[in-house]
């Protein structure tokens, strides 16, 4: 095994690709932090204040949370990249372990994040799409911008993150999947897109009530994550696997609430993507001439940094950048335009010969670039060009010009100051079989940790096989756990037992809450409605409080009643209810969540009939509840 992927490690890292699938990869990443944590603002007062609005715990969270959102949009842009992914991935290990959304309100992908964040740590993120490989060329603005060329990475920071990152949750979870009966059926995809808990506002019934291309499915999800991560690098397999990962976790993204989880198994899917794709798509979406020439005074600093802006964010390369002083003496099209005055302002001619300067010049670039169209027209209007006008104006006539011939020496550029650069590139120049011997041993660690987890709950547990009957298996086991606690935290390794038979086993009944307004009326609350689908936005991690945590198939009592408390106390406050004197219904109804294909499934859940089971009372911003009914009965 060792040998094995000591070749193959040696076999990646001298293999130079585009690294436009990893600035990819770094953007859907940031976009799926970033939206987590605007969710985790809106829901702040739910998931970590004791009582919500009322005993607030943590009075600076929304503090750190904009922080993070910040951190979070600097990985998105890609700016100061590596202290942005590093405080990133601390942020995520404190909120996951020292808050409630480690017990209470786990979102189903946080372990998943953590651990797709400690790879960012050592991934070239900054490479392409960013702000950083553009501040990288503007420390060098006498460079003309064809003189850095397309920037290249080693493909093993393709395959290691997918190997470990999905590789191992797939097989990890396929372990999991053999010990369930309705999987086993072929009805994992089909079980918990019947219940009303886990349902999106999407009408699926159609392909719920295909039973054979249900079975197709589950069958199909099950043989996808078994071989995932022995075949997903082979060639003539790639595309394949691309395609039904994608179709899988888009359908997840679609049909079920948990749409965070799909979003974020989406955003590795970049990094499958073959390599000869991005050179073709590349082709098609570059312009085969530019259509619009500019003409800048290649001796002012401002001129230069401008132009090598533009040309950064020309993604379709519609942008053609002359030296004024060189070419505008055979340019029809400015002959009759001064030297001096050609110096003096941004000038650009289009495939017709028109001359456009100043603002006009910069008003013809957005337009051309294609994405910024909108920003050109915005620039166009009355009011807002006299504005814009004014302020160019002022910028262009106090620019300073220097002198400098052909021999003039560029500054050094900026240290690239990456973990990927330190100790990928130029550890594995100057040793590359020493750097390959290391990260094998690094490969073939991060392995025993997952074949610690899979071993330990995939297979002993699900066997009920006890390892503290006896004291030497009982020391292996406690080892094994604290290995798997540390794993778990810092790596993101963990259990991936989802909708399994011990989850919907005996889930036959869900609750909801009303409310009685002002004018005595029973209203639903803005969170289970009438058909007992949870309501956005209260998907992703409420859904996993209420559905997973909450309401079970053998409920607490205890813990419902601490639910229920922070839902109305959060949704009473939301819609203005006065928690000094507000009463609201607790509905119960039954429901069905069968190993065997029924037809219609979910409309027949969502049709049951709900009974008031209880009341719950606030006064004076103090609880009681009323409770009698037997929320176990069967």
């Amino acid at each position: 095994m060792y040998a094995l992927i000591f070749s193959k490690i040696s076999q990646l890292s001298s293999q130079q690709v585009s690294s436009t699938g990893i600035g990819l990869f770094r953007i859907f990443y940031g976009l799926v932090c970033l939206q987590e944590i605007i969710f985790l603002f809106y829901f702040n007062h739910l998931i970590f204040d004791p009582i919500p609005f009322i005993d607030v715990e943590f009075p600076t969270i929304t503090f750190f949370l904009c922080l993070w959102g910040a951190v979070a949009t600097c990985i998105i842009i890609g700016y100061r990249y590596q202290l942005a992914v590093t405080c990133n991935y601390l942020l995520w290990i404190v909120f996951v372990n020292f808050t409630a959304m480690q017990r209470d309100f786990d979102g189903g992908f946080d372990l998943f994040m953590t651990g797709a964040g400690f790879f960012l740590l050592f991934m070239p993120g900054d490479r392409t799409f960013s702000i950083d490989n553009l501040r990288y060329k503007l420390s060098t603005p006498f460079l003309h911008y064809n003189t850095y060329s397309k920037p290249t990475v080693s493909a093993l920071t393709y395959y290691l993150p997918v190997w470990v990152c999905l590789g191992f949750l797939y097989i990890d979870s396929d372990i999991h999947k053999i010990f369930a009966q309705h999987w086993r059926n072929g009805l994992g995809a089909w079980l918990p897109s019947t219940q009303p808990y886990y349902v999106s506002a999407l009408d699926m019934s159609f392909f719920l009530n295909n039973e054979p291309l249900q079975k197709i499915l589950g069958y199909t999800i099950m043989i996808f994550q078994a071989t995932f991560i022995f075949f997903f690098s082979t060639r003539r397999l790639r595309v394949l696997f691309l395609l039904i990962g994608i179709g899988l976790h888009l359908g997840i993204t679609l049909s079920l609430n948990i749409y965070p989880f799909g979003l974020a198994m989406l955003a590795f899917y970049p990094l499958l993507v073959p390599f000869a794709w991005w050179r073709r798509l590349s082709g098609i979406l570059t312009a085969q001439q530019p259509v619009l020439i500019i003409f800048y005074d290649r001796q002012c600093p401002l001129c230069n940094r401008t132009v090598l802006t533009l040309n950064h964010f020309d993604i379709f390369k519609r942008l053609d950048f002359k030296n004024a002083q060189d070419y505008a003496a055979n340019c029809p099209a400015l002959a009759s335009i001064e030297k001096q005055m050609l110096l003096t302002d941004l000038y650009a001619v289009n495939l017709n010969n028109k001359v456009y300067s100043g603002l006009d010049t910069y008003i013809q670039i957005c337009l051309k670039m294609g994405y910024l169209f909108p920003v050109g027209l915005i620039l166009r209007l009355p009011g807002i060009y006299q504005l814009a006008s004014a302020k160019y104006r002022a910028i262009a006539d106090t620019r300073t010009r220097i002198t400098c011939t052909a021999e003039c020496a560029p500054a050094l550029p900026l240290k690239n100051n990456s973990l990927y650069t330190a100790w990928f590139e130029h550890y594995s120049t100057i040793k590359p079989k020493t750097f390959a011997r290391r990260l094998s041993k690094v490969a073939v660690a991060l392995l025993i940790l997952q074949l610690n987890c899979s071993i330990h709950y995939g297979l002993f547990y699900r066997l009920k096989i006890d390892l503290y009957q006896h004291p030497i298996t009982a020391v292996i086991a406690k080892g094994s756990s604290a290995l798997l606690m540390v794993s778990r935290i810092f790596l993101g390794i963990a259990p991936h037992a989802l909708y399994l038979h011990d989850h919907f086993s005996g889930y036959d009944r869900i609750l909801a809450i009303t409310y009685t307004d002002k004018q005595g009326n029973e209203q639903w609350l803005p969170f289970v409605n009438q058909q007992g689908r949870l309501l956005a936005p209260n998907w992703g991690r409420v859904q996993s409080m209420w559905a997973n945590i909450a309401v079970t198939p053998t409920i607490d009592d205890q813990r419902v009643r601490k639910f229920i408390m922070k839902v109305t106390a959060f949704w009473g406050d939301k819609i203005g209810l006065d928690l000094n004197n507000a009463e609201f219904q607790i509905k119960l109804k039954n429901i069905n969540a069968p190993n065997d294909w029924v037809y219609d499934q979910l409309h027949k859940n969502m049709a049951s009939q709900w009974v008031t089971v209880g009341t719950v009372q606030w006064t004076a911003k103090v609880i009681a509840y009323n409770l009698p009914y037997n929320l176990n009965a069967k």
